[in-house]
C-alpha cells in the first residue's frame, strides 16, 4: 500500500478531499480529469463557468412565475417567465440559448437570463454587420430625457432631439411606434450603445431630390410646392426635397403687406420658375406673372388727364394710396389734395375706405407709379389771382397769424398774403406786429405783389398814408426847436416822438452837460420835452436831437423850459 495514498487538490474554486486510497497514477489521471475543459465524449467533460458565458439548456419545468432551465450543471436555473418574448417559447424540452447572470444565488441556485442572451447575440450581430456610418431599420419606441429610444433589432438605440426630423417638431408623440430607416452616427464597445439619426436620411434623400430636381427644372416651368414657412420678405416652398423662394413682390400685382395676406402654411401653390442658381441650389419664384401683368399698358389706359375712381387703400404720412383697377395702386400727395387747406395729414381730407375721383397727373411704368390728385377736380383760386387782386389795390382782410417777420392775411379761402413787418409804419420802428396788430383784426391795406406761380402776394399797411419823409425838409430843419414827447429810454439815450409822428434820437451826450447823468435822471418816459434839431438823415429815416444845444440857446434856464410835462398832465388840462 506504499504507492497508494489520500487524494487531496485544490484550486482558485474547487476543493476536493477523496478518502479513498489511489495510486499515483490515478490520482494524476483525476486531477487532469479536474483541469480540462474538455475531454473524451465517453468520460464526459467539466466546463469551468464564469458569469457572461453564453450556454445551452433545455426547458424541463415551468411554474406560474419561472421557467426552470436544465444547462448540464449541478443545478438547474430559473428564468422569469417575463424574459421570454412569447408564449410560443415556452414549451418543455424545448432548447434554448441563456446567459450565465451569476453562478450560484443565495440559494444555492444558479442564476439564468434568456433576455440578456438576446441582447448579448443582438449586440454581436450589431458588430459584426454595421459600422458608423450605416443604414439599419427600427422602431421608435418611446421619450427619454433629449430625444427618442429606437428598437433596432432588439438593441436600444438613442435618437437625439436634433436628429429626429429635418423640420420643426410639434410633438415628440407623433413619431412614437412609427418605423424609419436611422443612420448610425456612433456605436460605443465599452458602454455599449449606439447613437441613430433620421435627420441625416432625410438630408441625404433631400440632397439627391434636389440634384435630380435642379436637373430636370429650366426657368418658366410652372410647378407644385407646398407653403412651408412665412417670413415678411417673402414664402419658402417645398418643391418635392427643394426649397424655393417666393418673394413677396412676385406674388401679386397688388401691393401687400405681408405674404400671410394671401397664403397660409400648409398651402399648394403652383407658380413659375423665375431663376435657379445651381451653385447654391437656389431658386427664386413667382406667383404673380402667370397672370398679365397689369401695367403692360398702363400708359395707354391712363393716360394724364384722365378721370378715375377708386378706393383708398391705405393712409401714409405723405398720402393716400388709391387702388384704381385690380393690382393697379395710385398716390394723392398731401400736395395735390387741397387748393385752399395746407394738409399736412391725409386723414384730414381722406379716410381708408373712401371711394374718391381723381385725376392721373403722371405715371412712371417702370417703377409702378401713377401720381393722382383731388384738387385738380376743382378751379385752382391762382389761376386767375392777378386779374383779381392788381398791384395797387387796396382791400379789406382778416389777420389769420402773427410771426416774428409779418402778419399773414387771408383775402379769400385758399389765396393768403403777407404784410411783411417793413411795411406796418412809415414812422414806427416796429419790433414785433403783435405791437401794431391783433390776430382776427381786420384791416385796410394795399396790394403790393401778386406772384401767382410761387403763390406770394405781399401787402402793405403804412402805403395807406403819404410818406413823411420824402418832404421831410419841409416841415423840420436843421436848428429848428421842436417838441416831442419821450416814447423810449434806452442806455445810450431817450426816443422823442415828434409832432408829425416820426421819432427823433437824443443822444445821451446830448441830454445835458453832466458827463456822470443817466438818461432816466434827466428824462422819462411820457415826458414832453423840447430840443434842437441837429441832423436829419432822410435816407436811414433818421433825426439827431440835442436838449443840451437847447440849453445853451435857452442861456441854461431852469428845466421848466426843457421839460413841459408828461403827457398825462396834457390830457388832465384839457380835461379842465
Amino acid at each position: 500500500m506504499s504507492n497508494q495514498q489520500t487524494a487531496e487538490w485544490t484550486d482558485d474554486e474547487n476543493k476536493i478531499i477523496i478518502s479513498e486510497d489511489y495510486s499515483k497514477e490515478e490520482m494524476e489521471e483525476f486531477k487532469n480529469l479536474l483541469t480540462n475543459k474538455e475531454s473524451s465524449s465517453e468520460a464526459g467533460s467539466v466546463t469551468r463557468l464564469t458569469p457572461g458565458q453564453l450556454l445551452s439548456g433545455e426547458i424541463v419545468e415551468i411554474t406560474k412565475g419561472f421557467v426552470v432551465v436544465d444547462v448540464g450543471l449541478k443545478s438547474e436555473g430559473l428564468i422569469p417567465v417575463a424574459e421570454f418574448g412569447s408564449s410560443d417559447e415556452i414549451e418543455l424540452g424545448t432548447e434554448i440559448e441563456v446567459l450565465l447572470d451569476a453562478t450560484e444565488s443565495a440559494d444555492g441556485q444558479i442564476i439564468l437570463s434568456r433576455e440578456k442572451a438576446r441582447k448579448f447575440r443582438r449586440w454581436e450581430y450589431i458588430q459584426n454587420n454595421f459600422e458608423e456610418g450605416s443604414i439599419i431599420e427600427g422602431i421608435i419606441t418611446r421619450k427619454v430625457k433629449g430625444g427618442l429610444i429606437v428598437d433596432i433589432g432588439g438593441m436600444d438605440a438613442f435618437l437625439p432631439g436634433s436628429q429626429i426630423d429635418n423640420k420643426r417638431i410639434k410633438s415628440l408623440d407623433e413619431y412614437i411606434g412609427k418605423s424609419f430607416e436611422f443612420k448610425i452616427l456612433k456605436i460605443n464597445l465599452e458602454r455599449k450603445n449606439i447613437v441613430v439619426s433620421r435627420r441625416e436620411i432625410l438630408e441625404d434623400e433631400r440632397l439627391c431630390k434636389k440634384t435630380e430636381l435642379l436637373e430636370h427644372i429650366h426657368v418658366g416651368d410652372l410647378c407644385k410646392g407646398t407653403v412651408k414657412n412665412i417670413t415678411d420678405f417673402g414664402v419658402f416652398l417645398d418643391l418635392n426635397g427643394i426649397d424655393g423662394l417666393l418673394h413677396i413682390t412676385d406674388m401679386t400685382w397688388k401691393r401687400i403687406k405681408h405674404p400671410s395676406e394671401i397664403v397660409q402654411i400648409g398651402d399648394e401653390l403652383e407658380v413659375v420658375i423665375l431663376s435657379i442658381d445651381e451653385e447654391k441650389g437656389r431658386v427664386a419664384l413667382g406667383l404673380k406673372q402667370k397672370d398679365q401683368n397689369p401695367w403692360d399698358a398702363i400708359e395707354q389706359r391712363f393716360p394724364p388727364g384722365t378721370h378715375v375712381k377708386g378706393t383708398i387703400v391705405n393712409l401714409v404720412s405723405y398720402g393716400a394710396f388709391i387702388e384704381i383697377e385690380d393690382g393697379i395702386e395710385g398716390l394723392i400727395h398731401v400736395s395735390e389734395m387741397s387748393w385752399v387747406k395746407n394738409v399736412t395729414d391725409p386723414s384730414q381730407i381722406v379716410n381708408k375706405g373712401d371711394e374718391v375721383e381723381a385725376i392721373v397727373l403722371s405715371i412712371q411704368k417702370e417703377e409702378g407709379k401713377i401720381s393722382l390728385g383731388l384738387k385738380q377736380l376743382e378751379q385752382n383760386p391762382w389761376e386767375d389771382v392777378e386779374s383779381r387782386y392788381p398791384v395797387g389795390t387796396k382791400v379789406s382782410v382778416e389777420i389769420r397769424n402773427l410771426t416774428n417777420y409779418g402778419a399773414f392775411v387771408e383775402l379769400e379761402p385758399g389765396v393768403d398774403g403777407l404784410i411783411h413787418i417793413s411795411d406796418l409804419s412809415w414812422i414806427k420802428k416796429v419790433s414785433h406786429p403783435s405791437e401794431v396788430l391783433k390776430k382776427g383784426d381786420v384791416v385796410e391795406a394795399i396790394l403790393l405783389s401778386v406772384d401767382k406761380d410761387s403763390k406770394k402776394i405781399t401787402l402793405g399797411v403804412k402805403q395807406l398814408s403819404t410818406n413823411p419823409w420824402d418832404d421831410i425838409e419841409k416841415t423840420i430843419t436843421i436848428g429848428d426847436t421842436v417838441s416831442g414827447v419821450v416814447t423810449k429810454i434806452t442806455a445810450f439815450g431817450a426816443f422823442v416822438e415828434l409832432d408829425n409822428g416820426i421819432e427823433g434820437l437824443v443822444h445821451v451826450t446830448e441830454l445835458s452837460d453832466e458827463s456822470f447823468a443817466k438818461v432816466e435822471d434827466i428824462v422819462s418816459v411820457g415826458s414832453k420835452v423840447k430840443a434842437k434839431v441837429l441832423k436829419i438823415d432822410r435816407e436811414h429815416k433818421r433825426i439827431s436831437l440835442s436838449i443840451k444845444e437847447h440849453l445853451v440857446e435857452t442861456n441854461n434856464r431852469d428845466a421848466d423850459d426843457i421839460i413841459i410835462g408828461s403827457s398825462d398832465d396834457e390830457e388832465k388840462s384839457d380835461d379842465s
